[in-house]
Protein backbone atom coordinates (compact mmCIF):
# COMPACT_ATOMS: atom_id res chain seq x y z
CA UNK A 1 0.00 0.00 0.00
CA UNK A 2 1.27 3.36 -0.81
CA UNK A 3 2.19 5.75 1.62
CA UNK A 4 -0.90 8.47 0.61
CA UNK A 5 -3.55 5.27 0.89
CA UNK A 6 -2.31 4.58 4.39
CA UNK A 7 -2.77 8.34 5.00
CA UNK A 8 -6.31 8.57 3.50
CA UNK A 9 -7.02 5.43 5.25
CA UNK A 10 -6.22 5.99 8.43
CA UNK A 11 -6.79 9.99 8.98
CA UNK A 12 -3.77 11.45 8.84
CA UNK A 13 -3.27 14.97 7.92
CA UNK A 14 0.54 15.53 6.81
CA UNK A 15 3.49 13.84 6.56
CA UNK A 16 6.68 16.18 6.46
CA UNK A 17 10.22 14.44 5.57
CA UNK A 18 13.39 16.11 6.08
CA UNK A 19 16.57 15.96 5.22
CA UNK A 20 20.32 17.61 6.19
CA UNK A 21 23.30 15.82 4.82
CA UNK A 22 25.77 18.56 5.84
CA UNK A 23 24.84 17.43 9.38
CA UNK A 24 23.86 13.73 8.91
CA UNK A 25 19.82 14.06 9.87
CA UNK A 26 16.97 11.98 8.11
CA UNK A 27 13.47 12.81 10.24
CA UNK A 28 10.04 12.37 9.35
CA UNK A 29 6.94 13.96 11.16
CA UNK A 30 3.51 12.95 10.92
CA UNK A 31 0.62 14.85 12.33
CA UNK A 32 -2.46 12.60 12.17
CA UNK A 33 -4.80 14.85 13.34
CA UNK A 34 -5.53 18.57 14.56
CA UNK A 35 -9.47 18.50 15.09
CA UNK A 36 -9.19 18.79 18.93
CA UNK A 37 -6.06 20.70 18.44
CA UNK A 38 -2.56 20.83 17.73
CA UNK A 39 -0.71 17.45 17.55
CA UNK A 40 1.30 16.50 20.40
CA UNK A 41 3.52 13.72 20.19
CA UNK A 42 7.53 12.14 20.99
CA UNK A 43 10.38 12.06 18.79
CA UNK A 44 11.20 9.05 18.50
CA UNK A 45 15.05 8.70 17.36
CA UNK A 46 15.98 4.82 16.58
CA UNK A 47 17.70 2.60 13.90
CA UNK A 48 15.69 2.10 11.16
CA UNK A 49 15.99 -0.74 8.72
CA UNK A 50 14.83 1.65 5.96
CA UNK A 51 12.77 4.94 5.93
CA UNK A 52 9.75 2.78 4.78
CA UNK A 53 9.56 1.47 8.09
CA UNK A 54 10.58 4.66 9.28
CA UNK A 55 7.54 6.06 7.87
CA UNK A 56 5.13 3.61 8.59
CA UNK A 57 5.87 3.39 12.50
CA UNK A 58 5.78 7.57 12.35
CA UNK A 59 1.85 7.04 11.22
CA UNK A 60 1.03 3.95 13.41
CA UNK A 61 2.50 6.86 16.42
CA UNK A 62 0.94 10.04 15.45
CA UNK A 63 -2.50 7.91 14.87
CA UNK A 64 -1.86 6.41 18.82
CA UNK A 65 -1.30 10.07 19.85
CA UNK A 66 -4.67 11.13 18.42
CA UNK A 67 -6.80 8.40 20.45
CA UNK A 68 -4.38 8.82 23.71
CA UNK A 69 -5.39 12.85 23.87
CA UNK A 70 -8.87 12.37 22.45
CA UNK A 71 -9.48 9.40 25.50
CA UNK A 72 -7.60 11.58 28.25
CA UNK A 73 -9.71 14.53 27.19
CA UNK A 74 -7.03 17.07 25.85
CA UNK A 75 -7.86 19.15 23.22
CA UNK A 76 -5.06 17.88 21.36
CA UNK A 77 -4.64 15.75 18.84
CA UNK A 78 -1.97 13.40 17.76
CA UNK A 79 1.79 14.06 16.17
CA UNK A 80 5.02 12.07 16.26
CA UNK A 81 8.28 12.69 14.70
CA UNK A 82 10.60 9.38 13.64
CA UNK A 83 14.43 9.95 13.27
CA UNK A 84 16.61 7.63 11.49
CA UNK A 85 19.17 6.92 14.00
CA UNK A 86 21.96 3.88 13.56
CA UNK A 87 22.88 4.58 17.66
CA UNK A 88 20.08 6.21 19.80
CA UNK A 89 22.45 6.28 22.71
CA UNK A 90 24.82 8.59 20.77
CA UNK A 91 23.97 12.10 21.58
CA UNK A 92 23.09 14.38 19.09
CA UNK A 93 24.90 17.49 18.13
CA UNK A 94 23.89 21.04 18.56
CA UNK A 95 23.27 21.40 14.78
CA UNK A 96 21.24 18.20 14.10
CA UNK A 97 18.45 19.46 16.99
CA UNK A 98 18.65 22.95 15.59
CA UNK A 99 17.09 21.57 12.33
CA UNK A 100 15.10 19.62 13.53
CA UNK A 101 13.92 21.81 15.53
CA UNK A 102 13.50 24.29 12.69
CA UNK A 103 11.55 21.80 10.45
CA UNK A 104 9.50 21.55 13.66
CA UNK A 105 9.07 25.21 13.67
CA UNK A 106 7.77 25.79 10.83
CA UNK A 107 4.42 23.97 11.19
CA UNK A 108 3.71 26.79 13.30
CA UNK A 109 2.74 24.75 16.02
CA UNK A 110 0.23 22.01 14.06
CA UNK A 111 3.07 20.00 15.79
CA UNK A 112 4.40 19.97 19.68
CA UNK A 113 7.50 17.82 20.31
CA UNK A 114 8.27 16.28 22.92
CA UNK A 115 10.38 12.84 24.49
CA UNK A 116 10.03 9.04 22.97
CA UNK A 117 12.12 6.39 22.83
CA UNK A 118 15.97 7.43 22.44
CA UNK A 119 15.54 11.31 23.23
CA UNK A 120 16.42 12.97 26.33
CA UNK A 121 15.80 16.02 28.32
CA UNK A 122 18.59 17.70 26.55
CA UNK A 123 17.38 17.04 23.40
CA UNK A 124 14.71 18.80 24.08
CA UNK A 125 16.67 21.26 25.24
CA UNK A 126 18.34 21.80 22.37
CA UNK A 127 15.53 21.98 20.27
CA UNK A 128 13.79 24.91 22.33
CA UNK A 129 16.39 27.13 21.26
CA UNK A 130 15.26 27.42 17.76
CA UNK A 131 11.52 26.44 18.32
CA UNK A 132 9.13 27.46 21.43
CA UNK A 133 6.77 24.42 20.00
CA UNK A 134 8.44 21.76 22.14
CA UNK A 135 7.53 20.05 25.56
CA UNK A 136 9.50 18.04 27.69
CA UNK A 137 12.31 20.70 28.55
CA UNK A 138 14.51 21.28 31.59
CA UNK A 139 12.56 22.58 34.69
CA UNK A 140 15.33 25.53 34.23
CA UNK A 141 13.83 26.20 31.15
CA UNK A 142 10.00 26.28 32.69
CA UNK A 143 9.55 22.89 31.49
CA UNK A 144 8.36 19.97 33.44
CA UNK A 145 11.74 17.86 32.12
CA UNK A 146 11.31 13.75 31.57
CA UNK A 147 7.35 13.04 31.57
CA UNK A 148 8.96 8.87 32.33
CA UNK A 149 7.85 9.05 36.31
CA UNK A 150 4.49 10.40 35.39
CA UNK A 151 3.79 8.10 32.53
CA UNK A 152 4.64 5.56 34.99
CA UNK A 153 1.79 6.36 37.20
CA UNK A 154 -0.67 6.69 34.90
CA UNK A 155 -0.01 2.63 33.77
CA UNK A 156 -0.31 2.39 37.54
CA UNK A 157 -3.47 3.83 37.63
CA UNK A 158 -4.59 1.93 34.89
CA UNK A 159 -3.47 -1.23 36.23
CA UNK A 160 -5.53 -0.53 39.20
CA UNK A 161 -8.40 -0.89 37.14
CA UNK A 162 -7.46 -3.72 35.77
CA UNK A 163 -7.40 -5.54 38.95
CA UNK A 164 -10.39 -4.43 39.82
CA UNK A 165 -11.97 -5.55 36.68
CA UNK A 166 -10.45 -8.90 37.10
CA UNK A 167 -10.35 -9.59 40.50
CA UNK A 168 -12.83 -7.33 42.70
CA UNK A 169 -9.79 -5.19 44.24
CA UNK A 170 -7.53 -2.41 43.25
CA UNK A 171 -4.63 -3.91 45.56
CA UNK A 172 -1.47 -5.16 43.63
CA UNK A 173 -0.25 -6.18 46.68
CA UNK A 174 1.41 -9.43 46.51
CA UNK A 175 0.70 -9.45 42.77
CA UNK A 176 3.09 -10.65 40.30
CA UNK A 177 3.83 -8.19 37.44
CA UNK A 178 6.25 -8.78 34.62
CA UNK A 179 8.10 -5.76 33.13
CA UNK A 180 9.20 -5.88 29.86
CA UNK A 181 11.73 -3.15 29.58
CA UNK A 182 13.72 -1.29 32.62
CA UNK A 183 13.59 1.99 30.95
CA UNK A 184 12.52 5.50 32.15
CA UNK A 185 8.88 3.71 32.39
CA UNK A 186 9.66 0.39 33.62
CA UNK A 187 12.12 1.48 35.54
CA UNK A 188 9.79 4.05 37.23
CA UNK A 189 6.67 1.87 37.20
CA UNK A 190 8.85 -1.10 38.84
CA UNK A 191 9.88 1.41 42.00
CA UNK A 192 6.04 2.07 42.06
CA UNK A 193 4.88 -1.70 42.24
CA UNK A 194 7.59 -2.32 44.92
CA UNK A 195 6.27 0.08 47.31
CA UNK A 196 3.04 -1.39 46.89
CA UNK A 197 4.81 -4.59 48.21
CA UNK A 198 3.89 -6.06 44.61
CA UNK A 199 6.21 -9.14 43.40
CA UNK A 200 8.15 -7.56 40.98
CA UNK A 201 10.54 -9.17 37.63
CA UNK A 202 11.84 -7.21 35.30
CA UNK A 203 13.63 -8.08 31.82
CA UNK A 204 15.81 -5.66 29.61
CA UNK A 205 18.14 -6.38 27.02
CA UNK A 206 20.71 -3.87 28.53
CA UNK A 207 21.61 -5.70 31.62
CA UNK A 208 22.75 -3.08 32.94
CA UNK A 209 19.94 -1.33 33.71
CA UNK A 210 18.06 -4.54 35.73
CA UNK A 211 21.14 -4.96 37.69
CA UNK A 212 21.53 -0.98 38.54
CA UNK A 213 17.73 -1.76 39.54
CA UNK A 214 18.36 -4.76 41.27
CA UNK A 215 20.56 -3.10 43.44
CA UNK A 216 17.59 -0.18 44.56
CA UNK A 217 14.37 -2.24 44.88
CA UNK A 218 13.74 -6.01 45.18
CA UNK A 219 12.83 -7.53 41.72
CA UNK A 220 13.70 -10.29 39.96
CA UNK A 221 15.47 -10.39 36.74
CA UNK A 222 14.70 -12.06 33.76
CA UNK A 223 15.43 -12.96 30.20
CA UNK A 224 13.37 -9.91 28.35
CA UNK A 225 12.84 -12.77 25.58
CA UNK A 226 10.77 -15.06 28.50
CA UNK A 227 8.65 -11.62 29.96
CA UNK A 228 5.93 -12.09 28.06
CA UNK A 229 5.61 -16.31 28.69
CA UNK A 230 6.60 -15.71 32.09
CA UNK A 231 3.79 -17.49 34.22
CA UNK A 232 2.44 -14.06 36.35
CA UNK A 233 -0.61 -11.90 37.28
CA UNK A 234 0.02 -9.05 34.95
CA UNK A 235 2.53 -8.47 32.39
CA UNK A 236 3.48 -4.86 31.77
CA UNK A 237 4.89 -4.07 27.74
CA UNK A 238 7.25 -0.82 28.71
CA UNK A 239 9.40 -1.24 25.88
CA UNK A 240 8.80 -1.16 22.37
CA UNK A 241 5.67 -1.66 20.30
CA UNK A 242 4.24 -4.69 18.91
CA UNK A 243 5.27 -7.66 21.39
CA UNK A 244 1.28 -9.05 21.42
CA UNK A 245 1.32 -10.76 18.11
CA UNK A 246 -0.31 -13.64 16.50
CA UNK A 247 2.77 -15.99 18.05
CA UNK A 248 3.31 -14.37 21.10
CA UNK A 249 -0.59 -14.04 22.20
CA UNK A 250 -0.63 -18.09 22.69
CA UNK A 251 2.11 -18.35 24.85
CA UNK A 252 0.94 -15.54 27.13
CA UNK A 253 1.06 -16.37 30.89
CA UNK A 254 -0.68 -13.69 32.32
CA UNK A 255 -4.27 -12.18 33.46
CA UNK A 256 -3.64 -8.99 32.44
CA UNK A 257 -2.03 -7.20 30.07
CA UNK A 258 -1.24 -3.28 31.31
CA UNK A 259 1.90 -0.94 30.15
CA UNK A 260 3.72 1.77 29.28
CA UNK A 261 5.19 0.61 25.86
CA UNK A 262 2.90 2.30 22.20
CA UNK A 263 0.82 0.27 20.57
CA UNK A 264 1.64 -3.41 22.19
CA UNK A 265 -0.69 -5.16 20.33
CA UNK A 266 0.82 -6.07 16.33
CA UNK A 267 -2.84 -5.64 15.11
CA UNK A 268 -6.43 -5.03 15.93
CA UNK A 269 -7.50 -8.67 15.68
CA UNK A 270 -4.80 -9.48 18.68
CA UNK A 271 -7.56 -7.56 20.86
CA UNK A 272 -10.03 -10.46 20.08
CA UNK A 273 -7.44 -12.88 20.77
CA UNK A 274 -6.91 -12.10 23.90
CA UNK A 275 -10.51 -11.88 24.87
CA UNK A 276 -10.80 -15.04 23.34
CA UNK A 277 -8.06 -16.22 25.83
CA UNK A 278 -9.73 -14.45 28.84
CA UNK A 279 -7.07 -12.27 29.09
CA UNK A 280 -8.07 -8.62 30.00
CA UNK A 281 -5.81 -6.32 27.97
CA UNK A 282 -5.60 -2.31 29.50
CA UNK A 283 -5.68 -0.67 26.08
CA UNK A 284 -1.96 1.00 26.14
CA UNK A 285 -3.11 4.55 24.60
CA UNK A 286 -5.65 4.60 27.78
CA UNK A 287 -3.14 3.96 30.85
CA UNK A 288 0.09 5.27 29.58
CA UNK A 289 -1.35 8.73 28.86
CA UNK A 290 0.26 10.29 31.93
CA UNK A 291 3.28 11.61 30.42
CA UNK A 292 1.20 13.33 27.41
CA UNK A 293 -0.83 15.15 30.19
CA UNK A 294 1.84 16.10 32.01
CA UNK A 295 3.48 17.84 29.28
CA UNK A 296 0.05 19.16 27.96
CA UNK A 297 0.82 20.97 31.42
CA UNK A 298 3.22 23.25 30.65
CA UNK A 299 1.12 25.46 28.18
CA UNK A 300 -1.11 26.04 30.65
CA UNK A 301 1.92 27.05 33.02
CA UNK A 302 2.84 23.87 34.62
CA UNK A 303 1.62 22.92 38.04
CA UNK A 304 2.58 19.09 38.98
CA UNK A 305 -0.24 18.82 41.26
CA UNK A 306 -2.54 19.64 38.67
CA UNK A 307 -0.27 17.14 35.99
CA UNK A 308 -0.09 13.82 38.98
CA UNK A 309 -4.14 14.62 39.58
CA UNK A 310 -5.31 14.24 36.09
CA UNK A 311 -3.03 11.30 35.58
CA UNK A 312 -4.77 9.89 38.64
CA UNK A 313 -7.90 9.99 37.05
CA UNK A 314 -6.80 7.42 33.94
CA UNK A 315 -7.99 4.74 36.81
CA UNK A 316 -11.62 5.81 36.23
CA UNK A 317 -10.75 6.40 32.67
CA UNK A 318 -9.46 2.85 32.56
CA UNK A 319 -12.97 1.49 34.44
CA UNK A 320 -15.01 3.41 31.69
CA UNK A 321 -13.61 1.28 29.14
CA UNK A 322 -13.90 -2.06 30.68
CA UNK A 323 -17.88 -0.56 31.31
CA UNK A 324 -18.17 0.55 27.71
CA UNK A 325 -16.67 -3.30 26.64
CA UNK A 326 -18.88 -5.66 28.55
CA UNK A 327 -21.92 -2.50 27.26
CA UNK A 328 -20.91 -2.65 23.61
CA UNK A 329 -19.63 -6.62 23.60
CA UNK A 330 -16.31 -5.85 22.27
CA UNK A 331 -12.81 -5.93 23.79
CA UNK A 332 -11.58 -2.92 25.29
CA UNK A 333 -9.02 -2.44 22.82
CA UNK A 334 -11.78 -1.60 20.42
CA UNK A 335 -13.92 -0.05 22.48
CA UNK A 336 -11.29 2.61 23.93
CA UNK A 337 -10.96 3.47 20.26
CA UNK A 338 -14.19 3.50 19.55
CA UNK A 339 -14.73 6.19 22.41
CA UNK A 340 -11.72 8.35 21.56
CA UNK A 341 -12.65 8.29 17.22
CA UNK A 342 -16.30 9.53 18.31
CA UNK A 343 -14.57 11.89 20.74
CA UNK A 344 -12.57 13.32 17.86
CA UNK A 345 -15.22 13.10 14.87
CA UNK A 346 -17.67 15.59 17.19
CA UNK A 347 -15.08 18.11 15.62
CA UNK A 348 -15.26 17.87 12.10
CA UNK A 349 -13.99 21.36 11.04
CA UNK A 350 -10.92 21.22 12.99
CA UNK A 351 -11.26 23.49 16.33
CA UNK A 352 -7.85 23.10 17.22
CA UNK A 353 -6.40 24.35 13.63
CA UNK A 354 -3.69 27.19 13.16
CA UNK A 355 -4.29 30.62 11.55
CA UNK A 356 -1.20 31.41 9.56
CA UNK A 357 0.94 33.55 10.97
CA UNK A 358 -0.55 33.56 14.26
CA UNK A 359 0.70 30.46 16.44
CA UNK A 360 0.21 31.74 19.81
CA UNK A 361 -3.92 31.62 19.32
CA UNK A 362 -6.51 28.73 18.41
CA UNK A 363 -9.21 29.74 16.03
CA UNK A 364 -11.79 30.01 18.53
CA UNK A 365 -9.46 32.79 20.47
CA UNK A 366 -8.47 30.89 23.49
CA UNK A 367 -4.53 31.20 23.87
CA UNK A 368 -1.97 28.78 23.78
CA UNK A 369 1.30 30.05 24.60
CA UNK A 370 4.98 28.88 25.71
CA UNK A 371 6.03 30.72 28.32
CA UNK A 372 9.66 30.85 28.70
CA UNK A 373 11.65 32.38 32.34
Amino acid sequence: MQISEIMAERGHEQVVFVAEPKVDLRAVIAIHSTALGPSLGGIRFWNYPDEGTAIVDALRLSEAMSLKAAAAGLDQGGGKAVVQWADPSRPRTREQLEVLGRAIDELGGRYLAAEDVGATTADMDGIARVTPWVTGVSESLGGSGDPSPVTARGVLAGMRAAASERWGTSSLAGRHVVIQGAGKVGAALARLLAALDAQVSIGDIDGNRTAALATEIPVAVIDPASAITTECDVFAPCALGGVVDAESVVTLGCEIVCGGANNQLAGEEIDDRLAARGILYAPDFVVNAGGILNIAEEFRGYARERALAATERIEATTQRVFERSREWSLPPGRAATRMARARIEEEPFGRGRWEPGDPTAWTDGQPLTRVRP
